[in-house]
């Protein structure tokens, strides 16, 4: 079954995030992982949840997202992602 990940990311400097973009995707794609959502318009319809910046990536399962966030070369530039935004960061399974 199909997982993704989801984050909701407010970015605080945008030139370190800058780094962080040209590195990660790479590391997504070595896990067979894709973007389904980038950044982008939002239209919020109802509620009061408003992402900054909502990012969705797919993988084959939640195992594999997991190894993707766990793997050395993700641990390697996840540091510059922390000093770089204030995310909500999680994984859901699909259907």
């Amino acid at each position: 079954m199909a997982a993704y990940v989801i984050v909701d990311s407010k970015i605080t400097d945008p030139e370190r995030i800058k780094e962080y973009g040209s590195k990660v995707r790479a590391t997504i794609a070595a896990h067979g992982g894709k973007p389904i959502v980038a950044g982008g318009a939002i239209d919020v319809l109802e509620g009061d949840w408003t992402p900054s910046r909502l990012v969705i990536l797919e993988f084959a399962d939640a195992d594999a997202a997991r190894a993707w966030y766990n793997s050395p070369e993700y641990q390697e530039i996840l540091p510059i992602r922390l000093e770089a935004a204030d995310d909500n960061f999680l994984i859901v399974e699909g259907v």
